[in-house]
């Protein structure tokens, strides 16, 4: 049984059904509405989720004050819901100042006509969308930087590009264990949620049904990827890791991945940069075809 509105509860494998199928109807462009990414990050955000007026609504309590919500997701219009659950989130769950975070542009339009809305826009969780036909072949001056790096990735390694299967599992767990040493996750809050994050989505693999590729270089695993459907024309890359001293592994993941695995969507999405310059400059560096907008939404 789903909760009905005002009533939650805490998102769990279990619900992976009745939420898919939601969002599926929805057909949604922004990287956080898949069951995948909502369950990967379910112990940092803390999501619960509702059905109010037959829209899914998921939300963050928060802490100190600071809870939030997704956008409602189903059928326009949406006004009076995204009004109810913001009441809810300042009148029962004690946000300072409730808001819709990452609200895609559909709902923002939706809105623009209501009047008591504020919307503010957040560069730094645009999602960043390639045509996968430009990630796969790198043709033209524009690319000529990435074939290079891995032309000198060929000439200096034997490696060979396999799919992600459970064999990998615990190589890449170990990986990822690896890049969280190196990054200090323990000293940075966010770095240890996409650390616990990475491991929710290896962990859960074939639960999750994801699509994964791995590079092995003289028999190891340096590099793996994780991707799954965002619609049907568009895949979303949740996770992608590599050893960093190992010079244009990235650039060879990434190609292989999308040549191997992901061939037959039209576009893919590697979600935000998080305002982090290094890796704002290196999703810039592919030249996305277009950024899918995020919002936050109060009341006025």
């Amino acid at each position: 049984m789903s909760p009905i509105f005002p009533e939650f509860k805490s998102l769990e494998l279990s619900d992976r059904q009745v939420i898919t199928e939601f969002l599926d109807r929805y057909r949604p462009r922004i990287s956080e509405l898949t069951f995948t990414n909502l369950f990967i990050w379910r112990s940092y955000f803390r999501w619960e989720w509702s059905v109010l007026d037959d829209r899914l609504v998921i939300i963050s309590p928060g802490r100190k004050g600071d809870s939030f919500a997704l956008a409602p997701i189903g059928d326009p219009p949406r006004a009076q819901v995204t009004r109810s659950v913001l009441a809810y989130l300042g009148g029962e769950r004690g946000a300072t100042l409730p808001t819709v975070q990452r609200a895609d542009r559909r709902l923002v339009d939706e809105l623009s006509s209501a009047g008591d809305f504020s919307v503010q826009e957040t560069r730094e969780h645009f999602d960043y969308v390639y045509a996968t036909k430009d990630l796969i072949d790198l043709a033209g001056r524009k690319y000529h930087a990435k074939r290079n790096y891995i032309n000198r990735f060929r000439a200096e390694y034997e490696f060979s590009y396999e799919s992600l299967n459970e064999t990998h599992i615990a190589a890449c767990l170990a990986l990822a264990g690896e890049w969280c040493r190196v990054r200090k996750c323990c000293d940075d809050l966010g770095l240890l949620g996409e650390y616990k994050a990475v491991r929710e989505a290896l962990t859960h693999y074939s639960d999750l049904s994801l699509l994964g590729g791995v590079i092995t270089i003289d028999g190891k695993i340096r590099a793996f990827t994780l991707a799954e459907a965002l619609n049907a024309e568009t895949a979303v890359v949740h996770v992608e890791k590599a050893d960093p001293d190992i010079r244009g592994l990235y650039a060879m993941i990434n190609r292989e991945f999308c040549a191997h695995a992901l061939s037959g969507f039209d576009w893919v999405n590697r979600e935000q940069d998080l305002a982090d310059e290094g890796l704002r400059k290196a999703k810039e560096s592919y030249y996305p075809e277009r950024l899918e907008e995020k919002y936050r939404v109060g009341l006025k």
